[in-house]
C-alpha cells in the first residue's frame, strides 16, 4: 500500500497540474521521446524566456488532472512520454515556439493542446503556430487604423498645395 505521505504530494500535484490546465489561456501537449538533455534544455529556456512553464509529467497524474479540470477529451494524447507546455498570457507563441523546435528536432512531436478551454489537435496547434505574434497582430490593427488618417491627411495637403498653386499663378 502507497506512504500516505505520497499520496498528499500526488495528489498536490494533480491539483496544481488541473490549476494549470485551467488557468492557462494555451496548453501544448508534446512527446519528447529521443531528445537529449541538451536539446530538453534548449527548449525549456526558450519556453521560460517566452513566459511559458513547461513540465515532464507521468501520464497517470496528467490523466487525474485533466478529469479535474474537465478537460478528459485530451486523455487520449497523453500515451508515451510527455510533456506538457502551459501559458497563462499568450495563445500563439507556447505553439510557435513547440512546432519551429519540432521541425529542427524530430524527436519533439507536438501531439495536441487546450485553446482557451478548448481540446484541440496537432493541425489547429500548427495553424495557430502560423500566426503572427501578438505584438505582430497589434501592429498590423495600428496600421488599418492609421491609413484613414493617412489618406485624409494626405489629400488636404493636395488641396492645400492645388490652391496654393493657383494662386500664384493669378
Amino acid at each position: 500500500m502507497a506512504n500516505a505521505k505520497t499520496i498528499e504530494i500526488k495528489s498536490r500535484q494533480v491539483s496544481e497540474v488541473a490549476d494549470k490546465l485551467k488557468e492557462s489561456s494555451c496548453t501544448i501537449v508534446a512527446d519528447y521521446r529521443g531528445l537529449n538533455v541538451a536539446q530538453v534544455t534548449e527548449l525549456r529556456k526558450q519556453l521560460r524566456e517566452a513566459g511559458v512553464e513547461f513540465q515532464v509529467l507521468k501520464n497517470t497524474l496528467a490523466r487525474r488532472a485533466t478529469a479535474n479540470a474537465e478537460l478528459s477529451a485530451l486523455d487520449e494524447y497523453l500515451t508515451g512520454p510527455t510533456a506538457i507546455a502551459f501559458s497563462k498570457d499568450d495563445i500563439v507563441t507556447p505553439a510557435k515556439i513547440m512546432t519551429d523546435f519540432a521541425k529542427k528536432n524530430e524527436h519533439l512531436s507536438v501531439k495536441a493542446g487546450v485553446v482557451e478551454g478548448s481540446v484541440v489537435g496537432f493541425d489547429q496547434i500548427k495553424a495557430l503556430a502560423d500566426l503572427p505574434s501578438r505584438e505582430g497582430l497589434l501592429s498590423m490593427l495600428l496600421s488599418v487604423l492609421q491609413a484613414p488618417v493617412r489618406n485624409f491627411a494626405l489629400a488636404v495637403k493636395a488641396v492645400a498645395e492645388k490652391q496654393e498653386g493657383g494662386a500664384q499663378e493669378a
